[in-house]
């Protein structure tokens, strides 16, 4: 399939690939935290008291504590790529949401916003390492924001890698994501692909969120492939699925203080918002509205990159992420040279 072609309703079991190639040779460390009913899986580059080589950063600068949050059907894996490229300026971790990667569902059972929102401010308490810079894909996008509003103490800069904000006409090819609300339907869809190879799902995936599915390499498509034939065995899956998709929905219903776009309004950290001009989740025309709504923020768009700019463009998101790190500690500065 082509990147022009409309993928089939039922890669909407994925909007977010699965897993992503990281930078060749880069080592990762994984480790587990429990919290009371709820246990996350925190990925990391090696050799984190150093830069990406281990030598120690740039230039003996103290590295920053960072965050990244993953999209709907993705995994901390999809930050594998870019966390390197930060790895001399940002101490970074990924996460796996509740019910994703490798983080089993949560004992209640609840996959909304507001309650992943919850799962990463807790994970910050408990780590101990806020502020931190805050980065989000997709549904992470709609997390990441949450929590910037609600927990201001906990965020010290955002990115937010095509968010999934509210959209009132939302593009054709989200639908069947939306679908995926709706109960039962993931069943269906279950059924309908049961003879599907890992291989193909994930071919149709990456037809949906990559503006190139040509710039996946050999190593990243197989990469993917376990993770989505791993997935499918999992009880889980489907269940998980439809509760995540149908939270997004509802928080794009929610009205007054709770809304997603009043939230963004109320974001204090210096923001950083990243469009792909083929995105076909996340239309490129709601970047002019995102940069109204984040106050002083700065805006990326990439015309060629499609809904995960930092697995397909993972060199250009790491220069926009740094031009907003060097602007916050210029801020910083001034604010200090004023006092």
């Amino acid at each position: 399939m082509s990147s022009t072609e409309s993928p089939d309703t039922a890669t909407a079991a994925l909007p977010v690939p699965p897993a992503g190639p990281g930078r060749r040779g880069a080592a990762e460390t994984v480790h587990t935290v429990t919290l009371p009913g709820l246990t996350l899986h925190v990925r990391a580059p090696s050799g984190r008291d150093g830069g990406p080589d281990g030598t120690g950063g740039d230039a003996g600068r103290e590295r920053a504590p960072a965050l990244y949050v993953h999209g709907l059907g993705g995994s901390s894996q999809n930050w594998s790529a870019l966390m390197p490229l930060l790895a001399d300026r940002l101490d970074g971790e990924a996460i796996d949401l509740p019910g994703f990667g490798h983080s089993p569902p949560p004992d209640d059972g609840n996959y909304s916003v507001s309650a992943q929102a919850r799962a990463v401010i807790r994970y910050l308490d408990a780590a101990g390492r806020g502020p931190v810079h805050l980065i989000g894909n997709s549904l992470g996008g709609a997390v990441t924001t949450r929590v910037a509003a609600a927990r201001p103490d906990l965020v010290r800069t955002l990115t937010l890698v095509s968010p999934a904000l509210p959209e009132l006409r939302p593009q054709l090819t989200a639908v069947p994501t939306a679908l995926l609300a709706v109960p039962g339907i993931t069943t269906l869809f279950g059924r309908l692909t049961r003879d599907w190879t890992p291989e193909r799902r994930t071919r149709e995936v990456l037809a949906l969120c990559y503006g190139d599915p040509g710039r996946v390499s050999p190593e990243g498509f197989n990469a993917a492939v376990d993770e989505f034939a791993r997935r499918l065995e999992l009880p889980y899956f489907w269940d998980v699925m439809e509760r995540s998709a149908r939270g997004l929905v509802n928080a794009y219903t929610l009205g007054g203080q709770h809304n997603l776009w009043r939230q963004a309004e109320r974001v204090l950290a210096p923001t950083l918002l990243v469009y792909g001009g083929r995105d076909r989740l996340v239309s490129i025309r709601m970047a002019r509205r995102a940069a109204a709504a984040f106050r002083g923020s700065r805006l990326l768009t990439l015309p060629e990159a499609g809904h995960v700019a930092m697995m397909e463009y993972p060199e250009a998101v790491a220069r926009a992420v740094r031009e907003l790190l060097d602007s916050e500690v210029t801020d910083v500065t001034a604010d200090a040279g004023r006092s």
